[in-house]
This record gives structure tokens, C-alpha cells and sequence, in this order.
């Protein structure tokens, strides 16, 4: 029993290692959603000749026509940018570094409650997944004691459910706040394509681990209580039928000693009279016998 529950909580724990670490990656990540953004393309000067608008012509010249033979798709260009659940992050066009933005900023002013809900809401998931795993490393450690065990293991199962459920709420309220950016955001970061990143894909792994955490934690729970419940009946069985066999011997014990000394009172007042008196077979009613044999032990 102690080998099954300790191999159960094992697996229980590594479980939940993996989602409080995947947990974490995910949050710090920026890349839950990526894609390109169309921009503008810049003029052309001495030090960018490429990727850029070349009108052929004197630009400090004001009397000179300037055409432009770009149109369409060609007068822009499709930068890279990756968004985390409170960072966003695009190529800058004029190098090769990157513009980083608070995906709070950017998000519309009717969103922003729904988005601090869902930072919150990953802050407590990643913290009651911090509190299940902890509770998980005391029970691996006082796995002698079967009783205290049980109830740390109830107290991680609860605190890893309710740790998954608020993981799903902030997910599910942050991919929702994004769809509403990506239409009602600023023009110079709407995404022309985008899709979801790694940093989504790790979200949604570690609330699956933490679900699979939480119902190893509940099956080690129902399976320990159900096994000590049993053996407790086995135990109270046994010992029932010891007190039942005790108490027959008991008692065949006793009626064998009280007839005993019945007929011994008999045989010694028959010699104090002289005379022996011959009991007749038809005489002896043993039911009646059994009875007043009764009565006596009563």
C-alpha cells in the first residue's frame, strides 16, 4: 500500500512540476502570438538602399514632379512581431533591433479590465500551483504516517483544481482580449497576418499537466481512503470472530463444568442417604434439563 500511494504521489509531483514550470516559461515568454505587421516603407537615403521608396529624382529640388511607380503591396513592408500576455515586440524598421510596447497600452480601453483579470488571474494560478507542489513535497516526505498523508493530499488535490480552473480563465480571457486588439489596437501595430506562438502552445501544456496532476492527487486520495476503510473492515471482521470464538468456548466451558457438579451434588447426596436410587431412562427429559441448566447460568 505504501509503495502504490508513494509511486502515485510521485507521479503526482512530477506532474505538477511540469506545470508550474511551464507555468512560468509561458508567462515571462513573449511569443503567444505571433505574426507580421504591413508598414510603410521608408524613402531611400545613403545609408538604406534597400527595402525602401527610390524616387530617382532630387528630393531637395521643389520644382521636380516625384512619381512613384510602387503600388499596391510593394509601397509596404511585412515586419515580424511577437506578443507575450504583458510585452509586445516588432522589428524596427530602421535596424536591427526591436520596439517593445506594454501589450497594456495597447490594448483598447474596454479590454483593459479583462486583461488585468487575466494577469491576475496567471499570478494565482502560478502561485496555488507553487502551494499544491509544496504541499506534494511534505506528503513525499511524511509518507509514513497515513492519516497526516490524507489530509495533505486532500488540501494539494483542492489547491492544484482550483489552480488549473483559474489557469483556464486567464488563457481563455487573454486570447479573447488579443482578437479584440488585433481589430480595435492602434493602426501602427494591427497584425496584416497572424497566429499563435510557442509561449501558447506551453500555456496550454502546463494546464494540461496540471489537470492530470490534480486527478492523480484526487485518485491517490479515494484509493488510499478506500484501501484504509477496508482494511479497517477486515480488521473488525477478524476481530469479531475472535470475541465470537472466545465466547463459545466460554460458555461450552461452563456447561460442561456446571453438569459436572450437578451430578456430583447428586452422587453425594444418594451416599449420605444409605440407599441408591435407580434413575429410570424414561425419567430423564434432557430438554428439561437443558433448561434448568439454563436457567442457572443465567
Amino acid at each position: 500500500m505504501k509503495t502504490r500511494r508513494r509511486s502515485r504521489t510521485l507521479l503526482s509531483l512530477s506532474l505538477n512540476f511540469l506545470a508550474l514550470f511551464f507555468a512560468i516559461t509561458a508567462f515571462v515568454s513573449t511569443y503567444w502570438c505571433v505574426g507580421t505587421q504591413r508598414v510603410p516603407k521608408p524613402k531611400c537615403s545613403k545609408l538604406r538602399t534597400h527595402q525602401c521608396i527610390d524616387y530617382g529624382v532630387n528630393e531637395t529640388d521643389p520644382n521636380k514632379v516625384v512619381y512613384s511607380w510602387e503600388t499596391g503591396d510593394d509601397r509596404f513592408l511585412f515586419r515580424q512581431f511577437h506578443t507575450g500576455i504583458w510585452i509586445s515586440c516588432e522589428e524596427n524598421i530602421h535596424d536591427e533591433s526591436e520596439r517593445c510596447r506594454s501589450f497594456i497600452d495597447l490594448a483598447p480601453p474596454s479590454e483593459k479590465g479583462m486583461l488585468w483579470l487575466s494577469l491576475v488571474s496567471e499570478l494565482l494560478y502560478i502561485l496555488l500551483l507553487m502551494v499544491g507542489f509544496s504541499l506534494m513535497c511534505i506528503e513525499l516526505i511524511h509518507a509514513s504516517n497515513v492519516i497526516d498523508g490524507l489530509k495533505l493530499n486532500a488540501f494539494a488535490a483542492v489547491f492544484t483544481v482550483l489552480s488549473g480552473l483559474l489557469g483556464m480563465v486567464a488563457h481563455v480571457m487573454y486570447t479573447q482580449v488579443f482578437q479584440v486588439t488585433v481589430s480595435l489596437g492602434p493602426p501602427d501595430w494591427r497584425p496584416y497576418n497572424w497566429d499563435y506562438g510557442w509561449s501558447f502552445c506551453v500555456a496550454w501544456a502546463s494546464f494540461t499537466c496540471c489537470m492530470g496532476a490534480s486527478v492523480t492527487t484526487l485518485n491517490t486520495y479515494t484509493k488510499t481512503v478506500i484501501e484504509f476503510r477496508h482494511k479497517r473492515k477486515t480488521f473488525e471482521q477478524s476481530l469479531r470472530e475472535e470475541h465470537a470464538r472466545e465466547a463459545y468456548g466460554y460458555f461450552r466451558d461452563h456447561s460442561l463444568h456446571s453438569i459436572s457438579k450437578s451430578l456430583d451434588v447428586y452422587s453425594s447426596q444418594s451416599l449420605k442417604s444409605g440407599r441408591r436410587t435407580p434413575l429410570p431412562a424414561d425419567s430423564l427429559d434432557f430438554a428439561d434439563f437443558s433448561t434448568s441448566l439454563g436457567e442457572e447460568q443465567c
